[in-house]
């Protein structure tokens, strides 16, 4: 099949929920990608963070290539020999406490959600959630509904109750909005559909100070920042907290689908047999691969070069900021980085992959830079010479 039967097969069969760029990419080694007409791009934004090792990571491969041979899937009324492996991989790295497992970020923040609302309703009877403006959380009916943004929850109310919604890094916006209902506060320590926002030190230690005083949850979604996306194993540890849940996805599977909910001990007896589960959650291929990819990371020194090569991007990037006016605020941390234009960004994301370059444009005037963890200078270089040439 070429390209043209590809997408028309898709315009046949396949529901038109995404806007899609006319590419059909058959293969992936590290920071390149190939499409079916052979045309070599650089991914600076590998699956909205899904690949943060690179596409097809050589540990995740094999993981993955060594467990298939054994068996593919085991339901969760059995046990299997990675889950409780990699479950204790991400508690020792993280925070004392136990782990769900699930398929997607949207997944693991509906479980955090039903896990505090259990615990309020035990408490009094409370269940609202505070979430921020410009927030992401997911595309369930439950996770759309904690993403203050109006365009995600447009055609599919009523919407479920109990959400209320504040300015990011405003504590007194959340100290108003708290009632004697109020359960739970969740953000991202870095917004990444909202604009690559990042939560201020002092707004983060807030937030848990007043979470400890009003016995409320303070959740994490870490479902881009976690897996050193920022630097850190975790984005938490940039602020000298631990929150009591904190969410994964995207990057801990190297690729696969998979979702976690770390939540800390005082937590870890809410969520019951039958209250909660998941088919699919922590299945042993998965597993392996997520296992893999915290190898990786501690083995390759990722952490280490996701600081040098973020401080290096951000440094391109404003010289780049110097020469355009268009270019208004450099912003992110690690490798998860925003560039604010003062125009639409969508011209610039379109003429990039045209030079052969992936990037992504958010909230229409923010382009996120998110490559993965194995970036080198090089391909920095590259990236920004692109950008240049582009704007």
């Amino acid at each position: 099949m070429n390209t043209k039967e590809v997408i028309a097969q898709y315009d046949k069969y396949v529901m038109n929920t995404y806007t899609r760029i006319p590419c059909v990419i058959v293969k992936g080694k590290g920071l390149k990608v190939w499409d079916l007409d052979g045309n070599e791009y650089l991914d600076f934004f590998p699956g909205w963070a899904v690949s943060g090792l690179g596409h097809c990571h050589p540990k995740v491969v094999n993981a993955v290539r060594s467990y298939l041979k054994k068996i593919i899937h085991v339901p969760n009324n059995y046990y299997n020999m990675l889950q409780g492996k990699l479950a204790q991989e991400i508690i020792e790295n993280s925070f004392e406490g136990k782990v769900f497992f699930c398929n997607s970020g949207a997944e693991a923040n509906e479980g955090a959600i039903k896990l505090v609302r259990s615990y309020g309703n035990s408490s009094g009877g409370r269940y609202e959630i505070i979430t921020m403006e410009n927030s992401f959380h997911g595309r369930t009916l439950t996770t759309i509904t904690a993403t203050a943004q109006p365009k995600y929850q447009k055609d599919f109310e009523p919407l479920p109750a109990g959400f209320k919604y504040v300015d990011f890094n405003d504590i007194k916006a959340i100290e108003n909005a708290i009632t004697d209902k109020t359960i739970a506060i969740m953000l991202e320590p870095i917004q990444g559909e909202g604009g690559i926002n990042v939560a201020d030190q002092v707004y983060i230690k807030a937030l848990r100070g007043l979470c400890n005083r009003k016995d409320m949850i303070l959740i994490f979604d870490e479902v881009q920042t976690g897996m050193g996306r920022t630097g850190k194993m975790f984005g938490f540890e940039h602020y000298g907290i631990l929150p009591d849940i904190m969410t994964l996805a995207k990057s801990l599977g190297g690729g696969l689908p998979i979702g976690a909910m770390v939540a800390g001990k005082k937590f870890t007896d809410v969520l019951k047999p039958g209250m909660h589960a998941s088919t699919f959650g922590g299945s042993p291929v998965v597993c392996s691969a997520s296992l893999a990819v915290f190898e990786a990371i501690k083995k390759e020194g990722l952490l280490s070069n996701t600081v040098k090569m973020g401080e290096y991007l951000v440094g391109k990037l404003n010289e780049l900021k110097k020469k355009k006016s268009i270019i208004k605020e450099i912003r992110g941390k690690g490798l998860m980085i925003g560039i604010e234009l003062t125009v639409p960004g969508k011209e610039i994301v379109e003429k990039c992959f045209k030079e052969r370059l992936l990037i992504n444009c958010t909230h229409d005037k923010v382009l996120r830079i998110m490559p993965g963890m194995i970036v080198t200078k090089k391909q920095i270089d590259r990236a920004v010479e692109i950008l240049d040439k582009v704007m």
